[in-house]
């Protein structure tokens, strides 16, 4: 009996890595200054901007009328601060690398020490794209789409504002990972070898893949919805022909995202299990092949750059054709 018992302590351990994983004490990063000043600023402002709400009695207006809101206009609103906020954090991102690539001569090589600086333009990639790049442009949709087609809403107003909250969900754990554990040191598309469990064993790449994965299928669920909504919702007589441009990109850009940003849940969800479970999809051993990552991560990758760019083509065509007092000109071959 004796000899049954005694394994039970180890379990607690297995229980603990079960939980947490690779995010232990010593993932904490108390040796860098520069972060740890970096956390009581942002401490400090959080908990102003809290005292300043909590005073004013904004707690019950904000979660009523705005958090749990299901307005499309409301919730573009939202997407637009969202993306505004992160971009600040990504600007700052690019100032410490610039200062660093300033300063990075003579014996000190610069203010950052190696891994800090991977991580910075790791997080800073990530945060331009996924966090202030598709929130300014989903936002923007989700503000002019419905009223530009003639309809209430949303063709699904609660999974707007779902899809909305698992971004912020998202973009808090990148947030997050500056402060507790590290984040990712592999560039922002995280090519293996590199972001394999024998080049980054600790929490970063974890965070990279789990906070992309969030925020995808928020971005997945929001291009179901405006494609359900401008297919389905128009005011009678509007046919496809004769909807506006800015709606056309609108739409073409949502077709991308359904049929791009599986692809990229599948290729993470990939990295995750060689990560996690030891497969070896992408490892250069065992039939793996770290290309494959390659490939699959441009599936997403290409069409992203005009996931992007395609609303603001459809935001320069509206502008001209509106303050110019003419109809776009070609809009039957544009279409």
């Amino acid at each position: 009996m004796q000899e049954m018992q005694t394994p039970s302590a180890p379990h607690h351990l297995d229980f603990g890595k079960l939980v947490f994983g690779r995010l232990t004490w010593d993932a904490l990063p108390l040796h860098e200054p520069i972060l740890i000043g970096t956390f009581a600023g942002v401490a400090l402002v959080g908990l102003a901007m809290a005292g300043l709400i909590t005073r004013y009695k904004l707690w019950g207006y904000l979660w009523s009328e705005w958090f749990t809101s299901v307005d499309h206009k409301k919730i573009g609103v939202m997407y637009v601060v969202l993306g505004v906020v992160m971009l600040l954090r990504g600007f700052a991102d690019a100032l410490m690398m610039r200062a660093q690539q300033a300063m990075a001569f003579g014996p000190d090589h610069g203010y950052l020490p190696p891994q800090h600086y991977d991580q910075i333009f790791t997080a800073h990639g990530v945060i331009m794209i996924f966090f202030v790049a598709m929130p300014l442009v989903t936002g923007l949709m989700n503000f002019v789409v419905p009223t530009q087609i003639g309809a209430r809403d949303v063709a699904f107003p609660f999974l707007n504002n779902f899809s909305f909250w698992m971004t912020v969900g998202g973009a808090v754990l990148v947030m997050a990972s500056l402060f507790v554990g590290e984040f990712a040191r592999t560039g922002w598309l995280a090519y293996p070898p590199l972001s394999g469990s024998a080049y980054s064993p600790d929490a970063g790449v974890d965070y990279f893949i789990w906070s992309l994965q969030i925020a995808g299928v928020g971005t997945l669920l929001s291009g179901v919805n405006l494609i359900a909504t401008i297919v389905k919702m128009r005011a009678p007589g509007m046919t496809l022909m004769k909807m506006p441009v800015f709606t056309w990109t609108a739409l073409c850009t949502n077709v991308l995202i359904v049929a791009s940003f599986p692809v990229l849940t599948a290729v993470l969800s990939m990295l995750a299990m060689d990560r996690y479970v030891g497969t070896h999809f992408f490892t250069n051993d065992l039939g793996g092949n770290p290309m494959m990552y390659v490939n699959l991560i441009w599936i997403w990758g290409h069409p992203e750059v005009y996931i992007l760019i395609l609303p603001a083509f459809g935001v320069f065509s509206e502008v001209v054709s509106t303050f110019s007092g003419k109809r776009l000109f070609g809009y039957t071959s544009m279409v």
